[in-house]
């Protein structure tokens, strides 16, 4: 069975920008991972640290449950996640566990550092499922089949210049839409520190208006989700979109993306 893991930041960051492509996934067949790499312990105002990631920590694993997601537990706190060797080891392994044939993470620029710094560490772990000699922690056996990394647009649909970004392609995530919503009322102690600290005004309300707004760039879906693929230098022999090929017209390509790319020599 072909699996899909989507290495994410946070607690909900999987819920509110890839959920969708999960799900559509899991329904051809797809086994699909699930790790968010912080607790969320800095995700309260009303709840002390510890208080705080045993409660997102609960969440996260009933929005996993939800989607029918292999859960992975996280390796730091909030704004502590590093591009450093031991982290690296940690997510290479889970890589390794997962064994995925798409990989899903953040946008390499997006509003905030942890979501970077997760982006770089998932791209380096897919990199590494084939090299034997880098040691993960703990120690597994590398894989040799193709991986293929796709970064989730951003937060705002802008770089933190607030340059607007053009997604690759286009999931159509309309039919699963409730299931992905379900996910992410999981998270339910976000509500309060969204409005707090975001101005979200409900954190369900946002990513129903965010999914929309992909929607409609993408000219043709009421539902949807971003993705850009990464170059396959490195971590396929030639290149190849999974995605696409699993899901077809419910993946929808951006041809004016795909005339604006450079061509590798």
């Amino acid at each position: 069975m072909p699996s899909a893991l989507a290495i994410f930041a946070h607690p909900d960051d999987i819920e509110f920008v890839a959920a969708g492509t999960l799900l559509q996934l899991q329904a051809r067949g797809w086994d699909i991972h699930y790790i968010n790499l912080c607790t969320g312990n800095g995700g309260s105002v009303q709840m002390d640290g510890p208080t705080t990631t045993k409660k997102r920590l609960e969440e996260a694993q009933e929005a996993a449950r939800i989607l029918g997601a292999s859960f992975y537990p996280p390796i730091c706190d909030d704004l502590e996640l590093t591009y450093s060797v031991p982290y690296l080891r940690k997510v290479a392994a889970v890589v390794r566990m997962a064994k995925p044939s798409i990989v899903l993470t953040h946008a390499p620029s997006d509003y905030m550092e942890d979501h970077m710094q997760a982006c770089r560490l998932a791209v380096t772990a897919a990199f590494s499922h084939c090299i034997p000699n880098f040691q993960t922690d703990p120690h597994l056996p590398s894989y040799s089949h193709d991986v293929t990394v796709y970064h989730a647009m951003p937060h705002g649909l802008c770089d933190p210049l607030r340059q607007k970004l053009m997604a690759g392609q286009y999931v159509d995530t309309t039919s699963v839409h409730a299931r992905k919503r379900e996910s992410l009322a999981a998270h339910e102690s976000q509500k309060h520190w969204l409005d707090v600290s975001q101005g979200m005004d409900s954190y369900l309300i946002s990513m129903d208006e965010a999914s929309r707004a992909v929607g409609r760039l993408s000219g043709k879906f009421e539902y949807a989700e971003g993705w850009r693929r990464h170059l396959h230098l490195g971590f396929s022999a030639k290149e190849i979109d999974p995605l696409k090929d699993a899901l077809g017209d419910l993946c929808l390509i951006n041809e004016e993306y795909e005339k604006a790319k450079a061509v590798p020599v």
